[in-house]
């Protein structure tokens, strides 16, 4: 992983926290970890083991792509915007969002 990238963690983390109406102390025990942890990942750039940055990836919803790959998303902040708004749609929304691109493809191509 990119230095930069884990830098960035700990902000990227605190803000899908706060995004998504949590204390610290709720997304800790969720995860099963301990505040005291969740801060020093969120303000002191302390690096989490493997598991409970999985854990916070799926909990908060966050992209790994905004994690692992922040670089790129900064020169595409459209497709990250689009791809931000696919995950809050429900199955039956996909469905119409993916036959729409699909089509769109499709009528390039002729």
């Amino acid at each position: 992983m990119h230095n930069d990238n884990m830098d960035k963690l700990g902000k990227i983390i605190k803000t899908a926290r706060k995004e998504n109406n949590l204390t610290r102390e709720q997304l800790a025990e969720k995860i099963n970890i301990t505040p005291r942890y969740l801060m020093a990942i969120e303000n002191e750039n302390k690096k989490p083991s493997y598991h409970v940055l999985f854990n916070l990836i799926r909990e908060l919803g966050i992209s790994a792509n905004m994690i692992f790959f922040s670089e790129k998303l900064h020169a595409d902040t459209k497709t990250e915007l689009l791809i931000q708004l696919l995950y809050m749609c429900d199955e039956k929304e996909l469905k119409v969002i993916t036959a729409t691109i699909k089509a769109l493809l499709d009528n390039k191509k002729e």
